[in-house]
C-alpha cells in the first residue's frame, strides 16, 4: 500500500512541474544553414542593415470549452509582449546583471497579426476552431484539420502559432528551420499564452512563446540539451545543464568558465518568465541570419500581411509577375523611381501617395503624365508601400529603396 501511494505521489509531482519545452533541436545553432529558399514571390534580397524585419503571425486557438477559448487580449498581450522582448524593451531588462548587459541585444524583429489571409481577404489574425481533442500530445495533430486540429496558412509567409491544450507537463515546443512546411510553428499551451485571462504562475508573463519563437527562428537551448553544453553563440556561456525556477546571480556550477556563472535569464534557458530578460547580440546575428537571401526565411522579407488596406482592395504589385497597367522602375530604388502607364491618360491626376511599413504617410505627390519621376533622395532605406488612388480602384506597390 505505500509503495502504490509513494508511486502516485511521484506521478501527480511530475503533472505539477510544468517542462516548458518539448523542442527536438535538429539544426546546430552557431552557423546560418542555407536551406536554398526563395522568397515566396519568385524573386529574393538579401537583408539591409538594421532593417526591421516584421513577421506576419496567425493565431489558431483549439478549444475544448470555453476557458480554453482564450480572448482576443491575451492574444494581443502575447504579441506584445513578443514585440517587447525581441527588441528589448521589455520592462524587466533593470534585471539583466551588468556584465551581460553588454551582450543583450535588440534583434530589430517584430510580430503583427496578420491583416489579410492566403486569399487574400481581410483576417483578424486569429483562427477559432472548437475540437472534441480535450487535449494534445507534442506530435504535431493539432496543426491538421482531419485530427482535430488546424491547417497551417502558408509557413513561407506566416508564422503559424496553435494555442491549444497540451498534455501534462508540456508549455510549449517548435518546429526547427527547414522542416516540414505544413507543420511549420509553435504550439503553446492556451494558460500561458499572453499575460492576462487564462493563464497561470510561474508561466504568466508569455514568456514560453518568446522561447519556442527562438526555437523557430534556429536558436538552441543554452546548454545545448548536453551535460555541460552549449548553444554554439560566442557570447552565452556554456552551463551545467537546465535552470528552472528563479536562480540567484552569480549561478555556479562545474561547467562555468569564470565567476559570472549561467546567463539563466536568458530567454533560452528554462527559467521562469519572471527571471528571463534577453537574448545575446550572437543569437540575433543567428535569428536574423535566417532572413538572409537564401536562408529560410527569406521569404518573410517585404510582405505586406499586416497592412489591412490591401485586402480585396487589388493586387499588390512589386516583382512578383504580374503586368499592371501602371509600371514602376527601378526597384529596387536608389535615389528615385518612375511611375509609368502606356494608357496616355491613366495617371493623369491621380494621387501617389508612401507610406512606411507601419502606415505613416511620408510623401504625397499628384502624377501629371504617363511618366513621373518621383525623388526619394530625403528617404532612408528600408521597405515602403506606393500606393495611386483617384480611379476605380488603388494600385498598390512594394518598393525597397536601398540607399
Amino acid at each position: 500500500m505505500k509503495y502504490i501511494y509513494l508511486t502516485l505521489l511521484l506521478f501527480i509531482s511530475q503533472l505539477v512541474v510544468a517542462q516548458r519545452c518539448e523542442t527536438i533541436v535538429t539544426v546546430g545553432a552557431g552557423s546560418i544553414i542555407n536551406y536554398g529558399t526563395e522568397s515566396a514571390n519568385g524573386h529574393s534580397r538579401d537583408t539591409i542593415k538594421d532593417e526591421v524585419i516584421i513577421v506576419p503571425v496567425v493565431v489558431h486557438i483549439l478549444y475544448n470549452n470555453s476557458t480554453q477559448n482564450i480572448s482576443d487580449e491575451q492574444v494581443n498581450s502575447q504579441i506584445n509582449i513578443l514585440n517587447a522582448d525581441y527588441r528589448r524593451l521589455n520592462s524587466d531588462t533593470s534585471n539583466t546583471p551588468n556584465v551581460f548587459k553588454k551582450v543583450a541585444a535588440d534583434s530589430r524583429i517584430v510580430f503583427c497579426l496578420a491583416k489579410v489571409d492566403p486569399d487574400g481577404y481581410k483576417t483578424t489574425g486569429i483562427v477559432r476552431k472548437y475540437t472534441k481533442e480535450p487535449l494534445f500530445l507534442a506530435d504535431d495533430q493539432m496543426k491538421y484539420s482531419n485530427k482535430g486540429g488546424d491547417n497551417a496558412w502558408d509557413a513561407t509567409k506566416y508564422l503559424n502559432i496553435w494555442v491549444c491544450n497540451l498534455f501534462g507537463r508540456t508549455l510549449g515546443y517548435a518546429q526547427m528551420p527547414g522542416g516540414n512546411l505544413l507543420t511549420d510553428g509553435v504550439v503553446i499551451k492556451y494558460n500561458t499564452f499572453g499575460n492576462i485571462g487564462a493563464v497561470s504562475a510561474p508561466y504568466n508573463k508569455g514568456r514560453t512563446a518568446t522561447h519556442e519563437i527562438g526555437h523557430w527562428l534556429g536558436l538552441k537551448h543554452t546548454w545545448g540539451d548536453t551535460d555541460c553544453g552549449d548553444d554554439g553563440i560566442y557570447d552565452t556561456p556554456p552551463q551545467k545543464a537546465a535552470n528552472t525556477g528563479c536562480a540567484n546571480f552569480p549561478h555556479i556550477s562545474s561547467c562555468s568558465i569564470n565567476e559570472y556563472g549561467d546567463m539563466f535569464m536568458n530567454f533560452m534557458d528554462l527559467s521562469d518568465d519572471q527571471c528571463m530578460n534577453l537574448f545575446t547580440i550572437g543569437q540575433k546575428q543567428e535569428m536574423r541570419g535566417l532572413f538572409a537571401k537564401g536562408n529560410s526565411k527569406n521569404s518573410f522579407l517585404d510582405n505586406d500581411l499586416c497592412d489591412g488596406s490591401n485586402a480585396q482592395a487589388g493586387p499588390v504589385y512589386g516583382g512578383d509577375g504580374n503586368k499592371p497597367d501602371i509600371q514602376i522602375y527601378p526597384n529596387p530604388i536608389q535615389n528615385q523611381f518612375t511611375i509609368y502607364s502606356a494608357k496616355p491618360n491613366l495617371l493623369s491626376g491621380k494621387i501617389a501617395k508612401i507610406y512606411t511599413i507601419t502606415g505613416k504617410l511620408i510623401l504625397m505627390e499628384t502624377l501629371k503624365t504617363q511618366t513621373n519621376q518621383i525623388d526619394l533622395k530625403i528617404v532612408s532605406k528600408g521597405l515602403y508601400f506606393l500606393r495611386i488612388e483617384g480611379g476605380d480602384k488603388p494600385y498598390i506597390f512594394k518598393l525597397i529603396k536601398t540607399q
